[in-house]
């Protein structure tokens, strides 16, 4: 065969492949045996491996796999992948909806769709072809897994028409390749997955596409975050339009016209829900008019116009076998329930946090004591109750103990808290839990630095600080347990990868009391360096809006210490940036914004919510979401609603959005 006809013959193979392949995953309709699926895509091979320059990136045959990857790359969401909101009863929709129509200024109909159980993930297609697909991450940032992704057969390499779109959607397992995947895993000794999820997280963030290929994962698509040239004015619309271009979405899906048949909707599936052939964890439920979604608009974690139904938690008996203290961060002392393993929501179950010894008393838990258990949201495992009636009278009392079981330091109660605390500053379990969380999501982010490896570097003395981190050397972590050449590679350049971080992500990672992620990019953005910080008077860090009292002189108290002195020039002289690479405040002394409360309502002609809030917040102010004796402005577009009227009645300003873009532009 010479290359013109071999060219030809590719371009009906890959058309027919992936139009067979359409039918069979995406439409569960197939139109031709496996045998002839099999052999045509045996034919595309051996011509492609023939011609290797012919091969294209949106061939069927990438759907094997592609060579191992060095590491996953970070990509920056353009529009934030947020969580949702909860509900967990009838009355919690019913809020819901009344603080939609509130907002709106009319009732609403619903989007209703299954919740289902996976990693969510984001598709980019320019002209058709599909050229990226990222992890959720931490809603921001999140990794490129695209690799991975072209393994997913019910991913199409192109769509119906060439258009610029970016989807997005929840990867998973089903059932069946679970229980497959798992059965392998036992036969060859090792470890198998907790649950569906976890399975799909797992196999979707392998270096190695070929062992993606190989866990049979699926997807539906649910929402279209951007999209050139097109106007869909509601989710249904959406979803009706992804159908159309090829990509797979849930067919169970449904319209609803009010709150009460979303409420019928959500009823309906609580027994259906055994019956799918994939798991899933609540009902989704959104606001179908787009332009009433821009007018609802989002708070800081999740859309005001979408909330998602939790199932109700499904609830089991087992033995409280024994109770184990673990030592946190902060030197809390943390109780958790170790029990006898028992089945819940899909997963095995072995242990159940307790909180602290007045839940423990409150409840009147024993050694011995059969107890009923939870999974609260379907995710973390509580202990609900005991069942005295059936009590032998063997069962033993615990009493949490006088000392740290990590260092045996005496543990002290601080005052209004119901936790016991370690104090000793040197304390082993601490210092490995401070390591843990710097290097976790939200803090530096660094991939491969999970709990087992730090606990494995702490425990052979090859890190003590944060800092050490950064010394770590090729050789000593080829020395230990289950770390190869590839693995070391990987780890090592992840941690160089995290010096870049900007300021916020290092103030979090310190660990310093009282500041959350938040509050971190708060001080990052108003000081930019952390010179600036460590400069800072209690009295500079409180006129910062949102940095109370308490959280000001736990900040001022860190920095003010010899050895975080000492530890901040460790770490800028080993490359570690410490300066904010975000977008700068805009605060003047003469900002009409700063440290105002200000409320957004109603439809915005020129600026959008978003847009809106960041620029007053850049400036100093702070937006929020209800009008309150505290609010010091209110912006009112068109239709403002309660919000409006609830403002005059406490004689709060109103300005329109003409005033708003003049001071703006000021």
């Amino acid at each position: 065969m010479n290359r013109i006809k071999a060219e030809e013959k590719l371009g009906q193979l890959r058309e027919k492949l992936e139009e067979y392949g359409y039918h069979y995953y995406v439409l569960d309709n197939p139109i031709v045996s496996d045998s002839d699926y099999d052999k045509m895509m045996q034919e595309l091979v051996r011509i492609e491996s023939e011609f290797p320059d012919l091969v294209t990136e949106d061939s069927p045959s990438v759907r094997v796999g592609g060579a191992p990857l060095p590491h996953f790359e970070k990509v920056e969401h353009e529009i934030p992948m947020l969580s949702l909101g909860n509900a967990f009863n009838e009355q919690d929709l019913r809020d819901f909806d009344r603080r939609v129509t509130e907002g709106v200024g009319e009732p609403v109909s619903y989007a209703c769709e299954l919740k289902i159980d996976g990693l969510a993930v984001s598709l980019k297609y320019e002209k058709g072809r599909f050229v990226l697909g990222a992890t959720r991450g931490d809603g921001t940032t999140g990794e490129n897994i695209t690799q991975n992704l072209k393994t997913v057969r019910s991913i199409p390499m192109r769509l119906k028409e060439e258009v610029d779109i970016e989807v997005r959607g929840e990867a998973f397992m089903p059932k069946q390749s679970f229980e497959k995947l798992n059965e392998a895993k036992r036969e060859a000794g090792e470890e198998p997955f907790a649950n569906p999820r976890n399975a799909a997280a797992g196999s979707l963030r392998q270096l190695d596409p070929k062992i993606a290929a190989k866990r049979n994962l699926d997807i539906f698509l649910y929402s279209v975050a951007q999209i050139k040239e097109k106007v869909l004015p509601s989710h249904t619309d959406a979803l009706e339009y992804m159908s159309k271009l090829g990509l797979k979405t849930n067919k169970e899906a449904k319209h609803c016209k009010n709150i009460d048949e979303v409420i019928e909707y959500v009823e309906g599936w609580l027994d259906r829900r055994p019956h799918l052939s994939y798991e899933i964890d609540g009902i989704v439920i959104k606001v179908d008019s787009l332009e009433a979604q821009k007018k609802l608009g989002f708070t800081a974690k999740s859309p005001r116009w979408a909330i998602a139904f939790k199932f109700p938690a499904e609830e089991v008996v087992t033995t409280l076998e024994g109770i184990e203290l673990s030592v946190g961060r902060t030197g809390v002392v943390t109780p958790t329930a170790l029990l006898t393993p028992v089945q819940v929501a899909g997963t095995t179950v072995k242990r159940a946090s307790l909180h602290n010894e007045d839940l423990i008393r409150q409840k009147d838990l024993k050694i011995g004591d059969k107890v009923v258990i939870k999974k609260a949201g379907d995710i973390i495992p509580e202990v609900v109750n005991v069942l005295e009636d059936v009590r032998t009278g063997a069962e033993e009392e615990f009493h949490m103990p006088t000392q740290c079981p990590a260092c045996e330091s005496e543990l002290v109660r601080l005052e209004e808290e119901v936790a016991l605390r370690c104090i000793n500053p040197k304390c082993p379990a601490q210092i490995r839990e401070g390591l843990i969380h710097f290097v976790s999501r939200n803090a530096m982010n660094i991939d491969g630095l999970g709990e087992r490896v730090i606990t494995q570097l702490f425990d052979h003395g090859l890190i003590q600080d944060v800092a050490d981190l950064y010394k770590l050397k090729r050789d000593e972590l080829l020395k230990l347990e289950r770390m190869g050449e590839k693995s070391v590679e990987n780890l090592l350049y992840a941690i160089e990868v995290s010096k870049e971080n900007s300021l916020e992500k290092l103030l979090f990672g310190l660990g310093i009391r009282f500041v959350g992620a938040k509050a971190a990019k708060t001080l990052a953005q108003h000081f930019e360096t952390v010179e600036g910080i460590q400069a800072a008077t209690e009295g500079e860090l409180t006129a910062i809006n949102e940095i109370g009292i308490k959280m000001a002189g736990s900040i001022y108290s860190y920095f003010e210490k010899p050895e975080v002195t000492n530890l901040v020039n460790e770490l800028k002289s080993l490359g570690v940036n410490t300066e904010y690479k975000g977008k700068k405040l805009e605060i003047t002394g003469d900002s009409i914004f700063l440290n105002k409360v200000i409320v957004l309502t109603g439809k915005l002609e020129i600026l959008t919510r978003e847009e809106a809030k960041e620029k007053i917040e850049l400036l100093g102010g702070k937006v929020t979401g209800s009008v309150s004796a505290k609010t010091d402005l209110l912006i009112a577009g068109e239709k403002a609603g309660s919000k409006l009227t609830k403002a005059e009645s406490l004689g709060i300003e109103v300005w329109d959005e003409a005033k708003l873009i003049e001071e703006l532009n000021k």
